[in-house]
Formats: structure tokens, sequence, C-alpha cells
């Protein structure tokens, strides 16, 4: 079957386009990383070095990443991968929080990352994108293992780091986060064996709940 190709496929593929992007993100990474490791030195707090090193991990293995057979050209799943990545990249560390001990929640789920990159290997992306489907490790449990450690780090963060903008900011990354759930099942769902393993893992993000 012929691929039609259309003004948004060659804008999504031009090389200046990813380069811009590419370079914008990088740009919020660095002021992102340097606000975190002042925040570490000024208070010893771990979780800051913690919440940063998962954002670098997933620019890395961004770079890392497989190429894909085939992504989505629709604007509104490269707009809330976009968002999404980014709108974490905006927390901003305060010097006090509602409860400290959400910095545990931020490890447990450094933890799950880890976990579900590790079984991921790298078919890994940002946009809604058919790759091969990985069904072992933490997949076996939830469709969305990763997207379950963000919400986790989202929430632990809020708690340590409590203000009216951060708080604005998780809303909006969960809300980020459940559509780009939403628009990636649509889209990988024109694959028979995405659609299998639906058919076999039924819970998202959380085992027997959702």
């Amino acid at each position: 079957m012929k691929t039609t190709t259309t003004p948004l496929r060659c804008l999504l593929a031009s090389r200046t386009l990813h380069a811009c992007g590419a370079l914008l993100l990088a740009g919020v990474w660095i002021s992102f990383c340097y606000s975190h490791l002042l925040a570490w030195q000024h208070t010893g707090a771990w979780s800051y070095l913690l919440f940063a090193g998962s954002e670098s991990l997933v620019a890395m293995l961004f770079l890392l990443r497989d190429r894909p057979a085939a992504v989505s050209d629709a604007p509104l799943d490269w707009l809330l991968a976009l968002a999404g990545t980014a709108t974490p990249l905006l927390f901003t560390p305060t010097a006090s929080g509602m409860l400290p001990g959400g910095a545990a929640m931020i490890a447990a789920g450094v933890l799950l990352q880890i976990g579900g990159l590790l079984s991921l290997n790298r078919s890994f992306g940002l946009v809604a994108a058919r790759r091969t489907v990985k069904t072992g490790g933490l997949y076996r449990l939830v469709r969305h293992p990763l997207y379950a450690s963000y919400l986790l780090m989202y929430l632990g963060y809020v708690l340590v780091n409590t203000s009216l903008a951060n708080l604005l900011l998780v809303l909006l990354g969960v809300v980020l986060l459940m559509a780009r759930i939403v628009r990636e099942e649509r889209f990988l769902a024109r694959d028979v064996q995405y659609l299998n393993y639906m058919g076999q893992v039924k819970y998202r993000l959380i085992p027997l709940l959702f």
C-alpha cells in the first residue's frame, strides 16, 4: 500500500524542525538540572538528584532509541508528547513541602522507571509510534509502567516541593499523561500484535484498578 506524502508528514520529517525542538528541550533541561543541582547543594536532599537523574535518563534514551516502523503524524499526538515531556522540566524546588516523606515516592518512581526502561530496551520514544511490542518484565503487569513511574514521581515531588505553581504543573502533567495514554493506544491498536497485547494485559497503570 502506497503511503501518501502530506505537507504535515514533510514538516514532521524536517531535520530543521527536529533540531529546533531538540535545542529548545535541551535548554529547558539544562535549566532544570541546574536549579535542582543548586537545591541539592543547599539542602543535601537526595530527592533532587534522583528527579534530575530520572529526567536526564529519559533524554539519553530518547537519543538512543530504535527507529520505529511508523510514527503518528497527528498534530495532537505531537503536541501532547512535547507538552508532556516539557511539563516536569518546569518543576521548581521550594523551601518546604507538605510531606517530606514524599521523597520515598520519588525513589519508588525512579526504581519503577528503571524497571520499565529495562523492559523496553531501546523501544522508547516520546510520540506515539509502532515499534516492537514489549510484553515482558513490568509490561506483563500493566501496559504503561513508565507512565505509572512518572505519576509516582510527580506526586512525590509536589509533596516535597509544595507550591501553587508545582501543584498546577503536576495536575497538568497528570492530564497530559492520561491523554497520551488514550491517544497512543488508539494509534497502536491498529497493530494486531498490540491489540492482542491489550487483550492479555487489562490494566494501563495500576493492576486491578486502572
